[in-house]
């Protein structure tokens, strides 16, 4: 992997301030980073990391399920996700740490990376030598580093923590009262963004600068560019909003998608363009200058986005159940499960190329009306317990029969009768 370091060291082809997209993933897109030469990096929902030198992306495969963080080293890339792994990315790829819960995000200083988790602890873990989990009061949902000695949390008990790696001391900094999602941290002032839409500004001693609470609930991503004083915000309903920290005042705030949520923020290195990940499976550049020029939501229809009253009602239960998942035709695709094209008749965890859990390697279950049907009105945690398969129920039998109905037109073709 000598590439990754040539392309985190020496730098990608600079893209012109201009709208761009960066297409491939095969899921949501859950993370961002770029590096000091303008390399993007992104996490997917599709259990993979993107590395993007131009249009074309390199692809570092590892992770067991959703890839939900990505931070940038010296010459290496870190992630994490609902598999319970920090896996490092660099000459010798290996899985770095352990949690036992979802990791959620990352932050790196030096050779030292800290995981947030929801098992509620942080992970520390150096590069070289044995690593060690910090508790926490609650699950974890966001890190920051300070110094190299000095570490803050946001958790989802609403509690803003500050941890000092020398002396092992844990400080409460604030309660906001609903889990903190994002963070922020400058030599100056702490910045964090919470479930109940809260984005609110506070110095080290945890006295408020400013509150730029809208009413747009949950904030979920925020990133920050220090020599151009620009702070950004997405939230669930799809916007972004730029903050000026040197004035503390909203100078832009732009709806970046179609419907929400921006999940993954991150600048370019001269601060010109903001990209941002979300429900869609693209990557967005928007240049920051431009932003008033360009009108809301993506260009082009992706299916999930469609209008719910132009579908049939089994459609609608496999756009908000499956579509995440699963694509309906036939051959490979980069979303994060299998193919459903000809899933009636065929057995679970058959289809070639696919890694499997080796619970659903070796289940006896053959893909059916009533077993699909079963599958929803049980979920896959207790219809198939141990498989990778996310909690999904449908409690209507009716939109179960509707589902199956959709299914069985759009993923059987004269081949597959």
């Amino acid at each position: 992997m000598r590439w990754l370091a040539v392309a985190l060291l020496c730098g990608a082809p600079a893209f012109a301030q201009e709208f761009t997209t960066l297409k491939g993933h095969g899921g949501p897109i859950m993370g961002i980073a770029v590096s000091h030469e303008g390399t993007v990096v992104t996490a997917s929902f599709d259990n993979s990391v993107g590395v993007w030198e131009g249009r074309s992306p390199d692809w570092l495969e590892g992770h067991d399920a959703a890839v939900n963080a990505v931070a940038l080293g010296d010459g290496f890339i870190v992630s994490g996700g609902d598999d319970f792994t920090v896996r490092l990315w660099s000459d010798a790829p290996r899985v770095l740490g352990q949690h036992k819960g979802k990791v959620m995000a990352l932050a790196v200083s030096g050779d030292l990376v800290a995981s947030a988790s929801w098992d509620g602890t942080l992970g520390l873990w150096p590069l070289t030598g044995e690593g060690r989990l910090l508790d926490a009061p609650g699950g974890v949902n966001t890190v920051a580093f300070d110094t190299p000695s000095r570490l803050y949390a946001g958790t989802s008990t609403g509690q803003l923590m500050r941890y000092d790696l020398d002396t092992g001391e844990a400080l409460p900094l604030a309660n906001h009262g609903f889990g903190i999602n994002e963070l922020i941290v400058s030599p100056d002032w702490i910045a964090y963004g919470a479930v109940d839409g809260g984005t609110r500004v506070i110095d080290h001693s945890g006295d408020e600068i400013a509150d730029f609470t809208l009413d747009r609930r949950p904030i979920l991503s925020m990133a920050y560019h220090a020599p151009s004083h620009q702070l950004a915000v997405g939230d669930g309903h799809g916007y972004i909003m730029m903050l000026d920290t040197a004035a503390w005042a909203i100078t832009r705030d732009f709806r970046a998608t179609r419907q929400g949520p921006v999940w993954a923020l991150a600048f370019s290195p001269d601060g010109a363009t903001i990209w941002a990940g979300g429900l869609d499976d693209v990557a967005y550049g928007w240049p920051v200058a431009s932003l008033d020029a360009f009108e809301p939501g993506i260009s082009g229809e992706r299916s999930f986005l469609r209008d719910a009253d132009t579908m049939s009602n089994g459609e609608r239960q496999f756009m908000r159940k499956c579509s995440i998942c699963h694509a309906t035709t036939p051959g490979p695709s980069r979303k994060a499960g299998p193919t459903l094209h000809g899933i009636f008749g065929r057995r679970a965890g058959s289809l070639p190329d696919y890694p499997y859990s080796e619970t659903l390697a070796t289940s006896d279950i053959l893909w059916t009306d009533a077993t699909i049907d079963t599958l929803f009105d049980q979920g896959p945690d207790h219809y198939i317990p141990g498989s990778r398969m996310p909690m999904q129920v449908i409690s209507g039998a009716t939109d179960r029969a509707d589902l199956v109905t959709w299914l069985k037109q759009a993923t059987t073709t004269e081949d597959t009768k």
